[in-house]
């Protein structure tokens, strides 16, 4: 599996922001848990997914997924 992501550093913590708009991702507790790994995965506190919005007038939503996948 490809998957197209961004790696993002803030306040201490690391992100890895997947676009699900523009590529088609299911996320599962086991992903997240391996794309979360630092040793054998891409390594993040957290998973950002960026979906499009279902509400008139807003752009985007995301979802976030702690790295145990939580």
């Amino acid at each position: 599996m490809k998957l197209k992501f961004t790696k993002m550093h803030g306040a201490g913590n690391d992100f890895v922001v997947i676009d699900a708009i523009n590529q088609n991702i299911q996320l599962s507790t086991e992903l997240c848990r391996h794309i979360g790994d630092r040793r054998f995965g891409i390594g993040a506190d957290q998973i950002l997914v960026v979906e499009a919005s279902v509400t008139p007038d807003v752009d985007f939503r995301y979802r976030i997924f702690n790295a145990d996948g939580g």
